[in-house]
């Protein structure tokens, strides 16, 4: 064999492997990649992207690296287990059984779940696959709307009563896909599908006719196109993207669909009837609930009334007269913050502030990063954050099983990105390390 047969020999060695090397990290990329497709759809096969992960995230907890992202992304994690630790105390104290606890479960999962992003991982491919998804969902509410008459569409998972949900999860895939549009070179095929996934994970959430979700996206985007602004200094450009959005929104709402603006200028409406004793309309039955839950926390400060317990309080007050039969149906008061109150009392609603206000310090502090890769990710969770924080006053985020697993998912996993990455920026990582 020829010096050049052996040499053309040993790098294709070499290539095959590097590529066997790096498998496990596309394959933990595509998997973090299909994890919000996977909460927005009904089949049981959607378990198995996140079971992975969950085993592989137990591996990965016994190495150094890991529990040292840990550390560093504390002030995210430690309120989750916080939320996890009062919902089990106030399960026992209640002596509610275990089943309340399936939310604190999931909570738990995605804990465990978050030591993915503490190692090495294509980020291209999961950016990527989070604006497919958007893409996808997007595409769905269209077809649902225009083609099938639903007045409010609702995704893939569940039926009407899911649109706020399909709504949180599209403007949050919106927010991730406008990070990275702003980080990608412009007429690029990622510049473009991320693009792409803005506008899907937009429109979609506006077919889904979800007021809270599209009121609290706004300060979210602008927030974003502040941080940007503020890190390339191109104050002229942001101001520009954020009025043509907004504006485009405006425009939409008011032109293409006018149940949507039906929906807000009914608001005023039905608050003046809650007032006058008769609480018609979403609006009037918020009030109603909130009131409720509010008389639950007072008659039960420091324990709450118990975890899941909330439905159960509702239907006791309508026997008694004191709550209006119009809420019978609610489970939960569409506000996190009360429902805290009345479920937990003070000491979970403390939970659930801490959750929001050190995730919201932790990003906010290293979206100032001088590294590009760091910058991004925070801001990516920050916006998040935002979002839910928003939110949070007009939904029982944490209640609904899609809308609480893409939170902890993308908040837990971003923090412990951001962890990893400043870890190792000094070794000169791999470039899949820090895309």
């Amino acid at each position: 064999m020829s010096a050049h047969s052996q040499d053309m020999a040993a790098v294709h060695q070499e290539r095959v492997r590097a590529t066997w090397q790096a498998w496990p990290a596309w394959t933990l990329s595509a998997l973090v990649a299909l994890m919000p497709l996977s909460f927005s759809v009904e089949p049981n096969i959607k378990a198995l992207p996140v079971a992975l992960l969950f085993f592989c995230g137990l591996g990965l907890l016994w190495r150094a690296p890991t529990r040292q992202a840990y550390g560093a992304a504390a002030p995210v994690v430690l309120p989750s287990l916080l939320l996890i630790a009062l919902e089990i105390a106030n399960v026992l104290w209640h002596g509610l059984g275990w089943r309340p606890l399936d939310h604190t479960a999931h909570v738990m999962l995605y804990v465990v779940v978050a030591a993915v992003f503490a190692r090495q991982l294509c980020m291209a491919l999961v950016w990527s696959g989070f604006s497919l998804t958007a893409i996808t969902l997007g595409a769905v509410c269209l077809v649902q709307h225009y083609w099938l008459g639903v007045g409010r569409a609702y995704g893939l998972n569940g039926g009407g009563s899911s649109a706020i949900e399909c709504a949180t999860l599209l403007l949050g895939l919106a927010l991730l896909a406008l990070v990275q549009w702003l980080r990608t070179r412009p007429g690029s095929w990622r510049w473009w599908l991320h693009g792409a996934g803005m506008a899907f994970g937009m429109y979609g959430a506006l077919l889904t006719q979800s007021r809270g979700p599209l009121l609290a996206f706004v300060p979210a985007f602008l927030l974003v196109l502040f941080v940007q602004a503020r890190r390339t200094r191109r104050w002229r450009w942001s101001l520009a993207l954020g009025a043509a959005v907004c504006l485009g929104g405006a425009i939409a709402t008011a032109t293409l669909h006018g149940a949507m603006v039906g929906r807000f200028t009914t608001i005023q409406q039905e608050v003046t009837g809650f007032d006058q004793g008769d609480p018609d309309g979403s609006v009037g039955e918020r009030l109603e609930m909130w009131r409720t839950a509010l008389r639950a926390f007072g008659e039960h400060p420091l324990a709450g009334i118990g975890v899941d317990r909330y439905g159960d309080y509702v239907q006791a007050e309508i026997a008694a007269g004191r709550s209006d039969a119009a809420i019978a149906r609610y489970n939960q008061p569409h506000n996190e913050y009360l429902r805290a109150l009345a479920t937990g009392g003070l000491p979970l609603l403390v939970a659930v502030l801490l959750v929001f206000a050190l995730a919201l310090r932790y990003f906010a502090r290293w979206a100032r990063d001088e590294d590009d890769t760091v910058a991004a990710t925070a801001t990516a969770g920050l916006a998040i954050v935002v979002l839910y924080l928003l939110c949070a006053l007009g939904e029982s985020v944490f209640y609904r099983v899609m809308s609480q697993s893409f939170f902890f998912f993308l908040a837990l996993g971003l923090a412990l990105r951001v962890g990893y990455l400043t870890r190792v920026r000094g070794d000169s990582p791999d470039p899949a390390t820090t895309a």
